[in-house]
């Protein structure tokens, strides 16, 4: 919707177009509101915008834009709002974004940002809320940030702060609510948040920190506590009892030990509604202290604790199981009609009955919304249903009845996502037209007041239907665009030419990319699809990217087609998996990667840009790993060497990105063809796992409700690196990835094959490893290292390859291994490489260096460009 309304044409929106952001945009110099949220964008974002001093809201959320944030979007004085979130940005957050002295809200969640968090932001007085969740941001935490005295949200999961630690300071923080860390690579302790009076989110899951939890009382607005997944150790706090909105105590995989206090629970009064989960599973936990007897409203885990062995605690077992989906939480309201006579509304103008209607069976035709809140300080949403509604009927100056939350269900973040019915007050069927626009705009303008609980949210659609389908935006702006132009052109004089222009264009583009995807549809023999996130390609950008698809552009070769390197017109490089022609098994895998990949964020897997599938061609395009596959760096022919220590952290990141894929992925997954060619290497040789043609969904409850462990499958997989149970029982699980990873492990220490010249690694390795010859076997090239920690290795290796898959470790367990192997490491170079050819300096074989393996290993700096500045790394293919 192109609109000039009021503010001297101070609003500049377009709603369902494609193409890019024009730089003459920076001339219309009266905008006050630039609106492109969930288009079709590509390209950078125009530097001009900085020239649009009066600037407050600046929305450019759920595009494909792409390329770095320029320093002039730093000098825009008014600006309230900065929403690029679910972009494809890359590079480092500008040092002049300091200058935005009313900035109130940061949105630069679900991009490729990295580098240092600028510590100027501290100089960011008015700010609210900072998201900068999945991106690749490293270094440090900065301290500075404990002075701004309006933060509220501090969400920076899925980053790599390797090696830093949470500042001490954050706990002056005073007006903090959300503070979510989750999976950022952190070590040291978990600092003391007692003094922050309102705070009621705290995620600090899946880093590695260390030591006792404090045992100050935290907030009594505390409803999540998120510590899992750390090396915490010590006991369960005792202040934990204290908290009477606690909805989530996530505590699993850690060191902790003593006791459980029933208090926890039995000092609350619960509503109907209202829910406690506890998990303390994978623990030392022995004992728990007061009258066990939790209510129906509490879900306990302790699997995996000494606890569960404690036969005189009455129905120990069944808080010791394998626990299915508890922490599910979604809705599906149906209509309250059932006194109301069937089909009464009239259908062809979507009327229904209104459910919460004073006056039974009334009828009329709701306006349907989109909702999503982006930072809930909320783990469970039920219990303040009725707040919510209260919360939204009052900002839209509604009474109570005429909101219906139709469905709401939790994605990844987490987010809450909502599908809502407005409806008009009793006595009349449908709003005005004036109504329709006034609400519109209140959602469209975040206008709602600020929320502790809810935090900030995204309109993601305005659905008008029926009786309103006249107002559809589309529509009106057809119907209106020449009064339109001619109120810009006597509010704006001479810039009613760029905004003609840039509309034009705008349409322009939006005509050809309709015809072209019309031309896609007759042209694909296949399927078309869409998917959020995930760029839909032609096949002329993929032909462009490659010369053609010249041999030249060719790095690999597989069962499901060719892998060429491509440069995009941004200048991006991306691996372009080209599927052959005719496979049967190639759409399946094509449909595969696309639903998986889509929607798996990790830094230990590989990320999925886009995919093509017309003129009969299925393509997947991936970033582009510079280092090639693990399977190469093994290779004999490979000019450089990894030494131990390298190998044993792309091990570790390699068992993450699975153990991610097991634990994280909704719902699970089982890769299925784990092997080195499957382990990719980024510029800094970090592991990336990839390839999940052959992956399927963890299997789910049948009509039963009982869950098999198990996916029945076609034999899929490579020889050598297949289950040996797999061949008796046509079975794949979870310990199947763990054997496909302990031969990957074997080929990490002796450089060989799984199978080469009739010799199987696991049978060979465990030969050598009984008749005392282990050290033998193992790869040269890998340098000096602790025989302690290549024997604990090996070990780990071969426990995971045993024949029987009870016998193997859990993904959890090998990733606590491999760690503890890393904690080991006593000194190593800090060169990860022992490549004579390319460095002056040579390293004795028996000699060791300065530095700790600990901060090389756990820094961002460890694999990093410092280490091998100056070096082109050359992979030479098999």
């Amino acid at each position: 919707m192109g609109t000039c309304m009021s503010e001297n044409c101070s609003r500049f929106m377009n709603k369902n177009l494609s193409g890019s952001l024009a730089p003459e945009l920076g001339q219309l110099s009266h905008l006050k509101i630039l609106n492109f949220m969930w288009n079709d964008l590509t390209g950078s974002i125009p530097k001009e915008i900085g020239n649009i001093k009066p600037l407050r809201l600046l929305l450019l959320n759920g595009n494909q834009l792409s390329g770095s944030l320029a320093d002039e979007l730093g000098y825009l004085p008014d600006l309230n709002r900065f929403q690029i979130d679910q972009n494809k940005i890359s590079g480092e957050i500008p040092k002049t974004f300091s200058n935005l002295n009313r900035i109130r809200h940061i949105h630069f969640n679900n991009n490729s940002l990295s580098g240092q968090i600028p510590h100027e932001l501290s100089n960011l007085s008015t700010l609210l809320h900072l998201l900068l969740d999945n991106n690749n941001l490293s270094g440090f935490l900065p301290p500075e940030f404990s002075a701004l005295p309006d933060l509220e949200i501090i969400q920076l999961d899925n980053n790599n702060f390797s090696g830093s630690e949470i500042p001490a300071t954050y706990g002056n923080l005073s007006s903090l609510l959300k503070l979510s860390l989750r999976n950022c690579f952190l070590q040291g302790p978990v600092p003391d948040f007692s003094r922050i009076r309102n705070l009621s989110y705290l995620d600090l899951s899946w880093n590695q920190l260390s030591g006792s939890i404090p045992q100050n009382k935290l907030s009594n607005n505390m409803t999540t506590i998120i510590l899992a997944h750390n090396h915490l150790n010590g006991s369960v706090p005792k202040s934990f009892s204290l908290l009477p909105s606690l909805q989530k105590l996530s505590l699993e995989n850690n060191f902790l030990n003593g006791s459980i206090s029933t208090d926890i629970w039995q000092n609350r009064t619960f509503a109907t509604t209202s829910r406690l989960v506890i998990d303390l599973r994978n623990n030392s936990v022995s004992n728990i202290s007061g009258a066990f007897d939790p209510p129906v409203n509490v879900t306990l885990r302790f699997q995996g604790n000494p606890i569960c062995s404690n036969r005189s605690i009455r129905n120990i077992d069944q808080y010791c199981g394998p626990d299915s989906g508890a922490d599910d939480e979604y809705s599906n309201s149906t209509n309250p009609s059932g006194v109301c006579p069937i089909q009464a509304c009239p259908t062809d103008n979507y009327y229904e009955y209104v459910p919460a209607s004073p006056e039974p069976c009334f009828c009329a035709s709701p306006l349907r919304i989109g909702y999503r809140l982006k930072s809930p300080s909320i783990s469970y949403f039920d219990p303040y249903t009725q707040l919510f509604q209260s919360y939204v009927t009052s900002s839209l100056d509604l009474d109570l009845y005429q909101l219906w939350i139709d469905s709401y269900f939790w994605e990844k973040g987490p987010r809450l996502r909502m599908h809502l019915k407005l409806f008009p007050v009793v006595g009349v069927s449908t709003f005005n037209e004036s109504e329709v626009l006034r609400i519109s705009e209140i959602f469209a303008s975040w206008e709602f007041p600020g929320s502790d609980l809810f935090g900030p949210y995204e309109l993601l659609n305005f659905t008008l239907l029926g009786p309103y389908s006249y107002l559809n935006p589309e529509i009106q702006s057809k119907r209106k665009s020449k009064g339109v132009l001619i109120a810009c052109i006597v509010a704006a004089g001479v810039f009613a030419a760029i905004v003609s222009t840039i509309v034009t264009t705008l349409i322009s583009r939006r005509r050809v990319k309709y015809q072209s995807i019309m031309s896609r549809k007759r042209l694909s023999t296949k399927l078309s699809i869409k998917i959020d996130g995930v760029k839909s390609f032609t096949f002329r950008e993929m032909a462009l990217a490659t010369n053609n698809f010249d041999s030249s552009t060719q790095v690999g070769e597989g069962g499901y087609g060719s892998v060429f390197r491509g440069i995009l017109a941004d200048k991006k490089v991306v691996a372009i998996k080209r599927a052959k022609e005719g496979s049967l098994q190639g759409q399946k895998e094509f449909l595969t990667e696309i639903e998986l990949l889509s929607r798996l964020h990790h830094r230990n897997l590989v990320v999925l840009l886009g995919y093509c599938d017309e003129e009969g061609e299925q393509m997947l395009v991936y970033e582009f790993m510079p280092n090639g596959t693990l399977r190469d760096w093994l290779s004999a022919k490979s000019k450089q060497n990894l030494k131990f220590g390298a190998r044993l952290r792309i091990a570790l990141g390699a068992a993450k990105g699975i153990l991610y894929l097991h634990t994280e992925a909704d719902p699970p997954i089982f890769h299925r063809d784990i092997k080195a060619s499957n382990i990719l290497l980024d510029s800094k040789l970090t592991a990336k796992v990839a390839d999940f043609g052959l992956s399927r969904l963890a299997p789910v409850q049948d009509d039963e409700g009982v869950l098999p462990n198990h996916v029945s499958t076609m034999v899929k997989g490579t020889p050598g690196y297949l289950d040996p149970e797999y061949f008796l029982t046509r079975k794949m699980t979870d310990k199947s990835d763990v054997y496909s990873l302990g031969v990957v492990f074997l080929e990490i220490l002796t450089g060989m094959h799984p199978i080469s010249h009739g010799k199987n690694i696991v049978r060979e390795v465990n030969m050598s490893h009984k008749s005392g010859t282990m050290f033998s076997i193992m790869d040269n090239r890998m340098g000096s290292y602790p025989a302690e920690c290549v024997e604990k290795f090996v070990a780990l290796a071969l426990k995971c390859c045993q024949d029987k898959p009870e016998d193997r470790p859990s993904m959890l367990e090998v990733v606590r291994t491999l760690e503890t192997i890393l904690h080991m490491m006593p000194y190593t170079d800090a060169d990860p490489l022992d490549n004579k050819a390319s460095f002056g300096e040579t390293t004795s074989s028996s000699s060791f260096s300065n530095t700790r393996s600990r901060d090389l290993f756990e820094s961002s700096n460890a694999l990093g460009g410092d280490l091998i500045s100056g070096v082109t790394l050359t992979i030479t293919p098999r």
